[in-house]
């Protein structure tokens, strides 16, 4: 193998170095799909801690480093897991939700697919991912006044298409789906 000049990128460098990396990671999984996932966690560790490479030392013997420190880590959490393959264990420990609540799932989708692609937007932007008027404003590019209109004619066309009124009760499954329908980022209870 040829060295690289020395003022080039070790992320460049890392890429002569993946053959080995899945032929290391082959040797201690003993399986191709879970040997291709520990060298791909092993890439991405490495180059999102370039930094921590000291150029001039052997990348290969670093990269080799990482890759036996996630397979460890991987062994480590597989002991500490319960095998369940008939599920007996999971059925006993989690309880499915009683109610048919006021707003299934699948008609919030349908309402909420109905809406114009910039009101589904605001909504997404502002009720479910949680971020202020502002944050939204400056993502799409519009005067916040746009974002505030949009979310506020979406959340009004949704409330109108799911049939809810001020009185009914929010007994829906998931918090993202009451933070759209409840406006500004807050969740019902």
């Amino acid at each position: 193998m040829t060295a690289k000049p020395s003022g080039a990128d070790p992320r460049e460098a890392m890429l002569d170095h993946l053959p080995a990396l899945r032929a290391f990671a082959l040797s201690l999984t003993r399986n191709g799909a879970t040997a291709d996932d520990m060298v791909q966690d092993t890439v991405v560790k490495a180059w999102t801690n370039m930094d921590k490479f000291q150029p001039g030392t052997n990348m290969r013997a670093w990269l080799f480093t990482i890759l036996r420190n996630t397979y460890y880590s991987s062994r480590r959490k597989l002991n500490r897991e319960v095998s369940d393959p008939e599920g007996t264990m999971v059925a006993n420990l989690s309880v499915k939700p009683d109610h048919d609540g006021h707003l299934n799932l699948t008609d919030f989708k349908k309402a909420f697919e109905t809406l114009p692609d910039e009101q589904r937007e605001a909504l997404i932007l502002v009720g479910a991912s949680g971020f202020s008027y502002e944050e939204a404003a400056g993502m799409c590019g519009v005067a916040i006044g746009t974002i505030k209109s949009r979310a506020n004619r979406g959340r009004a066309r949704l409330t109108e298409l799911l049939q809810l009124d001020g009185d009914s009760p929010m007994e829906m499954t998931d918090n993202a789906t009451m933070a759209v329908v409840a406006g500004g980022g807050s969740v019902l209870r």
